[in-house]
């Protein structure tokens, strides 16, 4: 009879519908992918918005972060580069114009001095009379400088004379100068400063070798 082959074909032969639902529900538990039903829509869009946070979060680390920190970095080097060759410059320029503004008056007093100490034996007569420090070498480009402090501990004017030698780390010495002061009234004090013209190392140490008052 008809209506037994309409029964078994429905048992046999299940409606696209029907088929559709158990894949979709097959391939939604199984993780796999979306599907789509009679009208055209799909599932897969479901599907792809699930995942579409994740896509963000490594495109965030795609290298363009890494970029700007590398570009950032390159100009804080760059400027500190900058900063560095300033200062350089700035005191190269202060040593210069220091040791020019004295080096006429530093010449003078160097003749004059190793004049006077022509014949001198020892230490000479006013070694109490003189004392010295060191300069910076930041504030003098580098250069081997020393204050030399002469003070007229007499009652009359004086004249004074000042040799000092500056030795390497074996006591020898490796360069001499001269300095003094001319006609320096009782209780004053003058502030002459030498400078070493031999290079930065190996490092020397000034020594007070000789102070004559005359």
């Amino acid at each position: 009879m008809p209506s037994h082959r309409r029964i078994r074909s429905r048992g046999a032969h299940p409606r696209p519908l029907t088929l559709l639902v158990l894949t979709c529900s097959l391939l939604v538990t199984g993780a796999l992918t979306g599907c789509s039903d009679d009208s055209g829509g799909s599932s897969a869009s479901t599907a792809t918005a699930t995942v579409a946070p994740s896509a963000r979060v490594s495109a965030s680390f795609s290298g363009e972060l890494p970029s700007a920190i590398a570009s950032s970095a390159a100009s804080k080097i760059a400027s500190a580069r900058a900063s560095a060759s300033a200062a350089v410059s700035s005191v190269a320029a202060r040593a210069s114009e220091f040791e020019a503004s004295v080096s006429a008056e530093f010449e003078r007093r160097s003749t004059a001095a190793k004049k006077a100490l022509r014949g001198v034996e020892g230490q000479g007569n006013a070694m109490s009379e003189v004392t010295m420090s060191g300069l910076a070498r930041a504030e003098t480009g580098g250069v081997l400088a020393v204050l030399v402090r002469i003070t007229n501990s007499t009652d009359s004017k004086a004249s004074y004379a000042v040799r000092i030698d500056f030795e390497d780390a074996q006591h020898k010495v490796v360069e001499t100068r001269y300095t003094g002061a001319e006609d320096l009234a009782p209780g004053k004090r003058e502030q002459p400063i030498v400078f070493s013209h031999e290079p930065a190392e190996p490092r020397l140490t000034p020594r007070l070798a000789q102070a004559q008052r005359y």
